[in-house]
């Protein structure tokens, strides 16, 4: 098994035939990945189907083994995003500004690439493929760290992402996987100061809080999702059913799925009654003492439900005086994440969506939309919920840092 130290050093010997590609190599490389997981479907459902097994042998609960599950279908949407990156703008060699001083000397502000990205990341085989094929977009080296419960599959997805490179004429190295999945690995990529330039990790709240508190490398922090929908006064019912059941039930597991419902008192003895029949039973309802008056099959909202991100089929309900508790409560309760309001009232939409302070903030529209893919990015790193550098989904451009270029003609400082 190689080592992560011996994997880092052959990334860095590596990196420059990513970091130097022009746009068409780059394209053709990600056309090449693209092909190649499709050619290695078989090999990758093998991988996932043992995932699977041991999954289902252990304490992974049915809703996260979604998160596990790879189908032909997944595979050929992951290739898809691959190849939505192409037709994307190239965010490296952009001039981002530029002026010229009054000595004559002239000032550029360019993109670039990091250089070299790690990605820790847990037990969803698809940021596999997202995180390399936005690496090689732009032109990063990358050094993946999944999850023990989906290594096979990460291992065979890899696989094919590198005989893709390889058929492209760009070095297989650029992107590793990391073998080792014990902490000790984990820890490596955190302390790797002068070898990774840039550490994102994706998952639960324990994994990015251990790397944020742990890492001595530069680290973008991706949250954990406790989203709220606020149904305002002026929603229009129907519209609110629909936009909670998709929020709450479409994918219970990711981290852009609704996990706390608020509802104006003035409308919650139609919305609830209404909003628990569509959910047939479905969702298991916590709510507070307001809220369970108009709700027949819910329990008692317990200390920790409107702090805890259930990825589960669970919701936390309470019951608000106006928009503004409704916000309040936002602020104390919410990871930063994404936030909705649905109202036909403009001046509250516009008090909801000034003062909520979250990477993505909705009117009359699902949280699950937050996604890379969905915003038009191809796909994702992670979201951030972060206010420095890269806030909400993380594409191209978020993978890019700058530096200055000068060009003078023997000008000296005086």
């Amino acid at each position: 098994m190689t080592s992560t130290q011996e994997l880092l050093d052959s990334l860095l010997a590596h990196k420059a035939a990513i970091n130097l590609a022009s746009t068409t190599q780059k394209n053709e490389a990600l056309e090449a990945m693209a092909a190649a997981l499709e050619e290695h479907i078989p090999a990758v459902l093998a991988a996932n189907e043992a995932d699977m097994a041991a999954a289902q042998q252990g304490s992974i609960s049915p809703v996260m083994q979604d998160r596990l599950l790879l189908t032909e279908k997944r595979i050929q949407e992951m290739a898809a995003g691959i190849r939505a990156l192409i037709s994307l703008t190239d965010p490296v060699g952009l001039i981002l500004e530029e002026n010229t001083a009054s000595n004559g000397m002239k000032i550029v502000k360019r993109s670039l690439p990091f250089g070299l990205i790690g990605m820790i990341y847990e037990s969803r085989p698809n940021v596999t493929s997202d995180a390399a094929a936005l690496a090689i977009k732009s032109g990063n080296a990358v050094i993946l760290r999944g999850g023990k419960e989906a290594f096979r599959s990460a291992n065979a997805i890899v696989l094919a992402l590198k005989a893709g490179l390889e058929k492209a004429g760009i070095a297989p190295e650029v992107i590793e996987l990391v073998q080792d999945t014990s902490r000790t690995s984990a820890t490596e990529l955190m302390t790797a100061k002068g070898k990774i330039d840039l550490l994102v990790p994706r998952g639960g709240a324990g994994l990015i809080r251990a790397v944020v508190e742990q890492a001595t490398v530069p680290v973008i922090e991706t949250g954990t999702g406790i989203c709220h929908v606020y149904v305002d006064a002026d929603a229009d019912l129907d519209k609110a059913v629909a936009i909670v059941v998709n929020a709450k039930t479409s994918r219970p597991s990711v981290c852009n799925a609704e996990e706390v419902l608020l509802v104006h008192e003035a409308v919650a003895s139609d919305f609830l009654p209404k909003l628990e029949r569509a959910l047939a039973g479905e969702v298991e309802l916590r709510a507070d003492e307001q809220a369970l008056a108009y709700l027949s099959s819910a329990h008692p909202a317990g200390v920790d439900d409107f702090d805890t991100e259930f990825l589960d089929f669970i919701l936390a309900v309470k019951v608000v005086s106006d928009v503004a508790e409704a916000v309040e409560h936002i602020a104390q309760h919410s990871t930063g994440h994404s936030e909705a309001i649905v109202t036909e009232n403009t001046k509250a939409a516009n008090y909801f969506t000034q003062l909520v302070d979250s990477a993505a903030v909705y009117v009359n529209a699902s949280t699950r939309f937050t996604d890379g893919g969905q915003f038009g990015l191809g796909c994702e790193l992670g979201i951030s919920t972060q206010k420095m550098h890269a806030r909400g989904p993380m594409g191209l451009r978020e993978m890019t840092t700058y530096k200055y270029i000068i060009t003078g003609n023997g000008q000296i400082r005086e």
